[in-house]
C-alpha cells in the first residue's frame, strides 16, 4: 500500500429500508493513522453507514475498498478478515470475566494438551496493555469492576490483538467522566502513532474536535462535507449537523474563480 493510499474507502454507499433511503450516495475514505469524526443527529445515517463497513449490512449499492482492494461485506467475518474492527458504545465485554478472558473469548490459546493456557494468555494481554496503556494494572478483576477507561482499554486491545488496522468507535466517551475520558483521548493518541485509522462516531462535536483530523457530517442519509480540522470551527460544525449548511472552507472550494 503506497503512503498516499486510503486505507479505506467509501464510494456511493446507499441503504434504503423500504421507501425510507437512509444513506444516500455516501463517499468517505480513512488514512492510515488519521481520527475522521462522524457526526450527525440520530437518524443522520451514521450508524447505517458504518454497518455496511462493518459487514452487518450489505450496501444496496456502491463500493468499499480496502487498502485499494474492492470488498464486498456480506457478513461481519469479511469485516474482521480485512482488519476492521468495530468498539460498540457497550463495547460487548464478558462482565464477570477479566481482561484476559475477554481478549482471547472464542479464540483462546491452548496447551498441547488441549486444555486453556491462562498463562499464556495473561502474559499476551499484559504485553499488549503495556503497549497501548502502561498504566492498565488490573488484570485479575472481573471487567464490571474497572473504570470505563479501563474498560475501553480491553476492547481496544481485544481489537488490536487479532491485528485490526481500522477501529470504528461508536460514541467512546459517552458517559465517561473528565479524566476517564481524557484516559481514552490518550488511547486513541497512541493508536494514531501506531498508524491504526480510526472512525469517531458522535452526535456531540465537543467530544471529538480535538481528537479528529477531520470531520465528516451526514444530515438525512447525505454527507453534507468532509472538511479538516484546521478548516472548521466548531460554530461551523454545528451548523453543518443541524442546518446542513456548508463551512466557509467547503463554500469557497465550490465558489468559481472570479
Amino acid at each position: 500500500m503506497s503512503a498516499s493510499q486510503p486505507l479505506v474507502e467509501m464510494r456511493g454507499m446507499t441503504k434504503s429500508f423500504g421507501g425510507v433511503v437512509a444513506v444516500d450516495n455516501v463517499d468517505l475514505s480513512l488514512r492510515r493513522g488519521e481520527v475522521v469524526g462522524l457526526l450527525g443527529h440520530n437518524g443522520a445515517g451514521k450508524s447505517t453507514l458504518i454497518k455496511m463497513l462493518s459487514g452487518a449490512l450489505r450496501a444496496d449499492s456502491g463500493e468499499i475498498r480496502v487498502q485499494g482492494a474492492p470488498v464486498v461485506m456480506d457478513n461481519p467475518r469479511k469485516a474482521k478478515d480485512a482488519g476492521i474492527e468495530t468498539i460498540y458504545q457497550n463495547l460487548a465485554l464478558a462482565e464477570n470475566l477479566d481482561a484476559a478472558a475477554n481478549l482471547f473469548l472464542g479464540r483462546e490459546i491452548l496447551t498441547r494438551f488441549g486444555f486453556l493456557d491462562e498463562v499464556a494468555m495473561e502474559n499476551e494481554t499484559r504485553n499488549l496493555m503495556k503497549r497501548i496503556n502502561p498504566n492498565f494494572t488490573n488484570f485479575v478483576q472481573p471487567v464490571h469492576q474497572l473504570s470505563g477507561g479501563q474498560r475501553q482499554s480491553v476492547a481496544i486491545a481485544r481489537a488490536l490483538y487479532f491485528e485490526a488496522k481500522i477501529l470504528i468507535m461508536d460514541e467512546p466517551t459517552a458517559a465517561l467522566g473528565p479524566q476517564e475520558t481524557e484516559q481514552v483521548s490518550e488511547l486513541i493518541r497512541s493508536l494514531q502513532r501506531e498508524g491504526i485509522g480510526i472512525f469517531l462516531i458522535s452526535h456531540d462535536i465537543h467530544d471529538v474536535f480535538d481528537l479528529s483530523d477531520r470531520f465528516a457530517v451526514l444530515k438525512n442519509g447525505r454527507n453534507v462535507g468532509t472538511v479538516d480540522r484546521d478548516q472548521v470551527t466548531k460554530d461551523e460544525l454545528l451548523g453543518m449537523v443541524i442546518m446542513g449548511n456548508q463551512p466557509a472552507a467547503l463554500a469557497g472550494a465550490a465558489a468559481p474563480a472570479g
